[in-house]
């Protein structure tokens, strides 16, 4: 064979490829279920419908279709696979809105407004956003159990979200729960920086996940790392406002937790409550380890670099133990940029299990008004190349 015809034979099979799977591809369309999309008519029904039909179909690729330049109001919704297909795409080009005013849910106690479960392969990409319509629940003042997640994606593995943005959730904006192998890309999760517990992302139970290039601005943290979470890598994500990046709450009312293997990096602390954060329960159980911050900038930070292990809330009462939950393999690399605390570095750990070994090098965090930042370092373990700012950090006040 000439290379000129295996050239045009190998054309031939890309064309016969992609012809095969455009005319096994199928988008359904929710104007063709009946969704109105005119921001007040309830078209939760006609979504239903759109996705029995895009779940059931036969086709190798389903899209859930959910056209631009139109609003689509949804009371609390669940789509639930599993499905036919091992590719199901949602393509979220226009806007999905909440009910406006807490009264007006069908169910104003659900813990979620949009749900995923059990889908494989489940992509969710687009220009288009979620509005939760969050001022009627912040200013109630409800507790955190009593308010819904804008958006939570359960038992999706091999999950992908791309492009889309949410405002003003109630809650938690992204919720991924139990999933295994995830790609979060360019979202926005945008909210007051006055919002209660409106956290950009909690990730729980969940292995192999990927955040990165998205902007998060929110009144809680940006992005929580909480029990079960295995394998965690979040890149260039600017966060603020907000309450940084943490790992846990760990070891709630006595709970045996774990967290490993996370590494944030490239990412940006604008304005935030605090930085780098790991924080856990008094009486808790279980570790966080093998943990890393790295080439982090911050700008204007509170508590750029904080592990706190008396943790407590307005929801628990104060366990007044020590936390055993215990935290190792630590580093803090290449922090630059200023804080708006005094005291921009706590360390403050268990006296039981202590931090250990912690490193932290290349740390450059200057105060605003000119003061030389603080460090305050309890029961800690480690190295630092920093003799003059952390050099009494990792034997003072220490246990071993």
């Amino acid at each position: 064979m000439h290379d000129s015809d295996e050239i045009i034979l190998h054309i031939s099979i890309l064309i016969t490829f992609l012809y095969f799977g455009l005319v096994n591809g199928q988008n359904y369309n929710v104007l063709d279920f009946g969704a109105k999309g005119d921001g007040q008519t309830d078209d939760s029904t006609a979504f239903v419908q759109a996705w029995n039909a895009t779940c059931r179909g036969d086709e190798n690729n389903t899209t859930l279709l959910i056209p631009s330049g139109q609003t689509f109001l949804l009371q609390p919704i669940v789509f639930n696979g599993p499905c036919k297909s091992t590719s199901i795409k949602i393509q979220l080009d226009g806007v999905i809105i909440a009910p406006s005013n807490i009264t007006a849910w069908s169910n104003p106690k659900s813990q979620m407004w949009i749900g995923f479960s059990s889908i494989f392969g489940l992509v969710v990409d687009g220009s288009g956003k979620i509005d939760g319509g969050g001022s009627s629940f912040w200013e109630l003042k409800l507790k955190v159990s009593q308010r819904p997640t804008a958006l939570r994606i359960n038992r999706c593995n091999n999950l992908t979200i791309k492009g889309i943005s949410s405002i003003n959730s109630p809650k938690t904006h992204l919720s991924i729960k139990s999933c295994n192998y995830v790609a979060i890309s360019k979202i926005n999760l945008l909210a007051p920086e006055t919002s209660p517990n409106t956290d950009g992302i909690d990730i729980s139970n969940s292995t192999n996940i990927n955040i990165f290039d998205s902007t998060i601005q929110t009144g809680d943290d940006c992005i929580a790392i909480k029990t079960g979470s295995f394998n965690i890598n979040i890149t260039q994500i600017n966060c603020g406002p907000g309450h940084g990046i943490s790992v846990g709450s760990l070891g709630a009312d006595g709970a045996n937790d774990a967290v490993s293997g996370v590494q944030v990096a490239h990412c940006t602390f604008n304005g935030t409550m605090n930085g780098a954060r790991i924080k856990t329960w008094e009486g808790g159980q279980g570790y966080a380890r093998n943990i890393s911050f790295e080439n982090i900038t911050l700008i204007n930070a509170k508590n750029p670099i904080i592990i706190d292990q008396q943790y407590i809330d307005k929801e628990h009462p104060h366990a007044n133990e020590d936390s055993d939950v215990a935290i190792s393999n630590i580093k803090y690399v290449g922090f630059h940029g200023t804080s708006l605390n005094e005291d921009a570095i706590t360390l403050k750990c268990s006296v039981t299990t202590a931090c250990k070994n912690v490193v932290m090098d290349d740390i450059n965090i200057t105060i605003e008004d000119g003061k030389t930042p603080k460090v305050y370092c309890q029961n800690v373990e480690g190295e630092t190349d920093d003799s003059e700012l952390l050099g009494d950090c990792f034997k003072s006040n220490s246990t071993s």
